[in-house]
Protein backbone atom coordinates (compact mmCIF):
# COMPACT_ATOMS: atom_id res chain seq x y z
CA UNK A 1 0.00 0.00 0.00
CA UNK A 2 2.89 2.37 0.61
CA UNK A 3 3.77 4.11 -2.64
CA UNK A 4 5.95 7.14 -3.19
CA UNK A 5 3.98 10.39 -3.01
CA UNK A 6 4.66 11.23 -6.63
CA UNK A 7 2.87 8.04 -7.65
CA UNK A 8 0.25 7.50 -4.98
CA UNK A 9 -0.82 11.07 -4.35
CA UNK A 10 -0.68 14.21 -6.43
CA UNK A 11 -1.44 17.81 -5.59
CA UNK A 12 -2.33 20.46 -8.13
CA UNK A 13 -2.96 24.10 -7.39
CA UNK A 14 -3.39 27.62 -8.63
CA UNK A 15 -1.33 30.38 -7.06
CA UNK A 16 1.20 29.65 -4.33
CA UNK A 17 1.67 25.91 -3.69
CA UNK A 18 0.25 24.70 -0.37
CA UNK A 19 2.55 22.73 1.88
CA UNK A 20 2.12 19.12 2.87
CA UNK A 21 1.12 17.06 -0.18
CA UNK A 22 3.72 14.41 0.61
CA UNK A 23 2.65 14.51 4.25
CA UNK A 24 -0.93 13.72 3.22
CA UNK A 25 0.23 10.71 1.24
CA UNK A 26 2.44 9.44 4.05
CA UNK A 27 -0.39 9.90 6.54
CA UNK A 28 -2.81 7.93 4.36
CA UNK A 29 -0.23 5.23 3.65
CA UNK A 30 0.37 4.74 7.38
CA UNK A 31 -3.35 4.63 8.16
CA UNK A 32 -4.17 2.19 5.35
CA UNK A 33 -1.19 -0.11 5.83
CA UNK A 34 -3.14 -2.49 8.07
CA UNK A 35 -6.50 -2.06 6.31
CA UNK A 36 -7.46 -4.50 3.54
CA UNK A 37 -8.36 -3.67 0.00
CA UNK A 38 -7.77 -0.80 -2.43
CA UNK A 39 -8.62 2.82 -1.64
CA UNK A 40 -8.76 5.89 -3.84
CA UNK A 41 -9.65 9.41 -2.78
CA UNK A 42 -9.71 13.01 -3.94
CA UNK A 43 -10.48 16.43 -2.49
CA UNK A 44 -10.80 19.67 -4.43
CA UNK A 45 -11.18 23.25 -3.25
CA UNK A 46 -13.79 24.54 -5.69
CA UNK A 47 -12.84 28.16 -5.02
CA UNK A 48 -9.12 27.91 -5.72
CA UNK A 49 -8.92 24.77 -7.88
CA UNK A 50 -6.39 23.20 -5.52
CA UNK A 51 -6.77 19.42 -5.36
CA UNK A 52 -5.21 16.27 -3.97
CA UNK A 53 -5.55 12.76 -5.41
CA UNK A 54 -4.67 9.47 -3.74
CA UNK A 55 -4.19 6.39 -5.94
CA UNK A 56 -5.74 8.32 -8.81
CA UNK A 57 -5.62 5.44 -11.32
CA UNK A 58 -7.69 3.09 -9.13
CA UNK A 59 -11.18 2.28 -10.43
CA UNK A 60 -13.64 1.02 -7.81
CA UNK A 61 -17.40 0.57 -7.65
CA UNK A 62 -19.79 3.29 -6.59
CA UNK A 63 -22.22 1.17 -4.53
CA UNK A 64 -25.12 3.52 -3.67
CA UNK A 65 -23.01 6.54 -4.52
CA UNK A 66 -24.34 6.02 -8.06
CA UNK A 67 -27.73 7.28 -6.89
CA UNK A 68 -26.55 10.87 -7.13
CA UNK A 69 -25.77 10.42 -10.82
CA UNK A 70 -29.12 8.67 -11.34
CA UNK A 71 -30.89 11.69 -9.87
CA UNK A 72 -28.82 14.15 -11.88
CA UNK A 73 -29.55 12.16 -15.04
CA UNK A 74 -33.25 12.26 -14.21
CA UNK A 75 -33.22 16.04 -13.72
CA UNK A 76 -31.32 16.57 -16.95
CA UNK A 77 -34.30 15.03 -18.73
CA UNK A 78 -37.14 16.38 -16.61
CA UNK A 79 -37.05 19.35 -14.20
CA UNK A 80 -38.22 18.65 -10.67
CA UNK A 81 -41.28 20.86 -11.14
CA UNK A 82 -42.46 18.66 -14.01
CA UNK A 83 -41.89 15.31 -12.29
CA UNK A 84 -44.90 13.42 -11.04
CA UNK A 85 -45.51 12.79 -7.36
CA UNK A 86 -44.26 9.19 -7.55
CA UNK A 87 -40.98 10.15 -9.25
CA UNK A 88 -40.37 12.93 -6.72
CA UNK A 89 -40.98 10.50 -3.89
CA UNK A 90 -38.60 7.97 -5.43
CA UNK A 91 -35.92 10.63 -5.86
CA UNK A 92 -36.27 11.73 -2.26
CA UNK A 93 -36.12 8.30 -0.66
CA UNK A 94 -33.38 7.15 -3.05
CA UNK A 95 -31.06 9.86 -1.73
CA UNK A 96 -32.24 10.46 1.84
CA UNK A 97 -32.92 6.81 2.74
CA UNK A 98 -30.78 5.11 0.06
CA UNK A 99 -33.82 3.14 -1.09
CA UNK A 100 -32.74 0.59 -3.67
CA UNK A 101 -36.17 -0.09 -5.16
CA UNK A 102 -36.64 3.62 -5.81
CA UNK A 103 -33.23 3.66 -7.51
CA UNK A 104 -34.28 0.70 -9.67
CA UNK A 105 -37.40 2.55 -10.83
CA UNK A 106 -35.47 5.72 -11.65
CA UNK A 107 -32.74 3.67 -13.34
CA UNK A 108 -35.42 2.42 -15.72
CA UNK A 109 -36.78 5.93 -16.17
CA UNK A 110 -33.42 7.43 -17.22
CA UNK A 111 -32.88 4.70 -19.81
CA UNK A 112 -30.79 2.28 -17.72
CA UNK A 113 -27.06 2.05 -18.46
CA UNK A 114 -27.05 4.08 -21.70
CA UNK A 115 -28.95 6.96 -20.12
CA UNK A 116 -26.73 6.86 -17.05
CA UNK A 117 -23.60 6.94 -19.19
CA UNK A 118 -24.87 9.78 -21.39
CA UNK A 119 -25.57 11.89 -18.34
CA UNK A 120 -22.11 11.16 -17.01
CA UNK A 121 -20.57 12.37 -20.24
CA UNK A 122 -22.63 15.56 -20.03
CA UNK A 123 -21.14 16.18 -16.59
CA UNK A 124 -17.63 15.55 -17.85
CA UNK A 125 -17.09 12.10 -16.37
CA UNK A 126 -14.30 10.19 -18.09
CA UNK A 127 -14.05 6.88 -16.22
CA UNK A 128 -17.68 6.08 -15.38
CA UNK A 129 -20.11 4.04 -17.48
CA UNK A 130 -23.30 2.19 -16.63
CA UNK A 131 -23.23 -1.61 -16.48
CA UNK A 132 -25.50 -3.11 -19.16
CA UNK A 133 -27.29 -6.44 -19.08
CA UNK A 134 -27.36 -8.86 -16.17
CA UNK A 135 -25.34 -8.06 -13.06
CA UNK A 136 -23.28 -10.34 -10.85
CA UNK A 137 -24.31 -8.33 -7.81
CA UNK A 138 -27.86 -7.38 -6.94
CA UNK A 139 -28.02 -3.91 -8.49
CA UNK A 140 -26.50 -2.94 -11.85
CA UNK A 141 -26.04 0.68 -10.88
CA UNK A 142 -24.24 -0.34 -7.65
CA UNK A 143 -21.39 -2.06 -9.45
CA UNK A 144 -20.62 0.89 -11.69
CA UNK A 145 -16.85 1.38 -11.73
CA UNK A 146 -15.64 4.92 -11.34
CA UNK A 147 -12.72 7.06 -10.24
CA UNK A 148 -12.50 9.44 -7.30
CA UNK A 149 -11.74 12.16 -9.84
CA UNK A 150 -15.03 11.52 -11.68
CA UNK A 151 -16.95 11.65 -8.44
CA UNK A 152 -15.38 15.00 -7.62
CA UNK A 153 -16.31 16.20 -11.12
CA UNK A 154 -19.89 15.17 -10.40
CA UNK A 155 -19.90 17.05 -7.10
CA UNK A 156 -18.38 20.07 -8.83
CA UNK A 157 -21.26 20.03 -11.32
CA UNK A 158 -23.61 20.67 -8.39
CA UNK A 159 -21.82 23.93 -7.62
CA UNK A 160 -20.52 25.54 -10.79
CA UNK A 161 -22.73 27.92 -12.74
CA UNK A 162 -21.64 26.42 -16.07
CA UNK A 163 -23.07 23.03 -15.11
CA UNK A 164 -25.49 21.48 -17.63
CA UNK A 165 -27.88 21.10 -14.70
CA UNK A 166 -29.84 24.32 -14.06
CA UNK A 167 -29.47 26.10 -10.72
CA UNK A 168 -32.88 25.02 -9.40
CA UNK A 169 -32.12 21.37 -10.11
CA UNK A 170 -28.64 21.61 -8.57
CA UNK A 171 -30.21 23.09 -5.45
CA UNK A 172 -32.72 20.23 -5.27
CA UNK A 173 -30.01 17.58 -5.45
CA UNK A 174 -27.94 19.34 -2.80
CA UNK A 175 -30.97 19.74 -0.56
CA UNK A 176 -31.65 16.00 -0.65
CA UNK A 177 -27.97 15.18 -0.07
CA UNK A 178 -27.98 17.55 2.89
CA UNK A 179 -30.95 15.76 4.43
CA UNK A 180 -29.90 12.10 4.54
CA UNK A 181 -31.43 10.25 7.46
CA UNK A 182 -29.64 9.72 10.76
CA UNK A 183 -27.32 6.75 10.54
CA UNK A 184 -26.42 7.50 6.92
CA UNK A 185 -24.70 10.83 7.55
CA UNK A 186 -21.21 9.41 8.07
CA UNK A 187 -18.33 9.61 5.59
CA UNK A 188 -17.53 13.00 4.07
CA UNK A 189 -19.09 14.67 7.12
CA UNK A 190 -16.11 13.44 9.19
CA UNK A 191 -14.02 16.17 7.55
CA UNK A 192 -16.37 19.06 8.29
CA UNK A 193 -15.72 21.72 10.90
CA UNK A 194 -18.39 22.44 13.52
CA UNK A 195 -21.34 24.20 11.97
CA UNK A 196 -20.37 23.46 8.37
CA UNK A 197 -23.07 22.04 6.14
CA UNK A 198 -22.31 18.71 4.53
CA UNK A 199 -24.13 17.32 1.51
CA UNK A 200 -23.30 13.70 0.81
CA UNK A 201 -24.28 10.29 -0.46
CA UNK A 202 -22.75 7.12 0.91
CA UNK A 203 -22.62 3.62 -0.47
CA UNK A 204 -22.16 0.18 1.05
CA UNK A 205 -22.46 -3.06 -0.88
CA UNK A 206 -21.37 -6.62 -0.08
CA UNK A 207 -19.81 -8.08 -3.20
CA UNK A 208 -21.26 -11.45 -4.22
CA UNK A 209 -17.94 -12.50 -5.70
CA UNK A 210 -15.75 -11.75 -2.66
CA UNK A 211 -18.21 -11.55 0.28
CA UNK A 212 -16.44 -8.32 1.19
CA UNK A 213 -17.76 -4.79 1.40
CA UNK A 214 -17.34 -1.84 -0.91
CA UNK A 215 -17.92 1.35 1.12
CA UNK A 216 -17.93 4.80 -0.46
CA UNK A 217 -18.69 8.42 0.34
CA UNK A 218 -18.96 11.43 -1.95
CA UNK A 219 -20.09 14.95 -1.18
CA UNK A 220 -19.54 18.62 -0.51
CA UNK A 221 -18.31 20.36 2.63
CA UNK A 222 -19.46 23.96 3.09
CA UNK A 223 -20.25 24.08 -0.63
CA UNK A 224 -16.53 24.54 -1.19
CA UNK A 225 -14.73 21.24 -0.83
CA UNK A 226 -15.68 18.34 -3.11
CA UNK A 227 -14.62 15.03 -1.58
CA UNK A 228 -14.74 11.42 -2.77
CA UNK A 229 -13.47 8.27 -1.06
CA UNK A 230 -13.93 4.79 -2.58
CA UNK A 231 -12.92 1.60 -0.80
CA UNK A 232 -13.28 -2.15 -1.26
CA UNK A 233 -12.28 -5.24 0.67
CA UNK A 234 -13.57 -4.63 4.20
CA UNK A 235 -14.76 -7.69 6.09
CA UNK A 236 -17.64 -5.72 7.62
CA UNK A 237 -19.46 -2.57 6.54
CA UNK A 238 -18.48 -0.86 9.78
CA UNK A 239 -14.81 -1.46 9.02
CA UNK A 240 -15.28 0.19 5.64
CA UNK A 241 -16.98 3.19 7.24
CA UNK A 242 -14.07 3.56 9.64
CA UNK A 243 -11.66 3.44 6.70
CA UNK A 244 -13.61 6.07 4.76
CA UNK A 245 -13.85 8.43 7.71
CA UNK A 246 -10.20 7.95 8.60
CA UNK A 247 -9.24 8.90 5.06
CA UNK A 248 -11.55 11.93 5.02
CA UNK A 249 -10.19 13.25 8.32
CA UNK A 250 -6.61 12.92 7.16
CA UNK A 251 -7.37 14.57 3.84
CA UNK A 252 -9.08 17.57 5.34
CA UNK A 253 -6.74 17.94 8.30
CA UNK A 254 -3.82 18.70 6.02
CA UNK A 255 -5.64 20.09 2.99
CA UNK A 256 -7.02 23.22 4.64
CA UNK A 257 -6.52 25.42 7.66
CA UNK A 258 -7.62 23.98 10.99
CA UNK A 259 -11.23 24.47 12.06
Amino acid sequence: MIIHALLAGTLTFTGAPPAGSEEVTRSLDRFLRIRPGPVTAMVKDLRTGRSYRYHRHERLITASGAKVQILMALLLKTPWAKLGKAARHDASIMIRHSDNHAADRLWERIGKAPGFTRAGRAFGLKHTAGVPGDCLDLYCWGITKTSAEDQVRLMSALVRESSPLPAAERARVRSLMGGVVDGQDWGVSAGACKGERTELKNGWLKRVSTKRWAVTSVGLIAGRYAVAVLTEGSAEAGDGIATVEGVVRRLMLRFRAAC
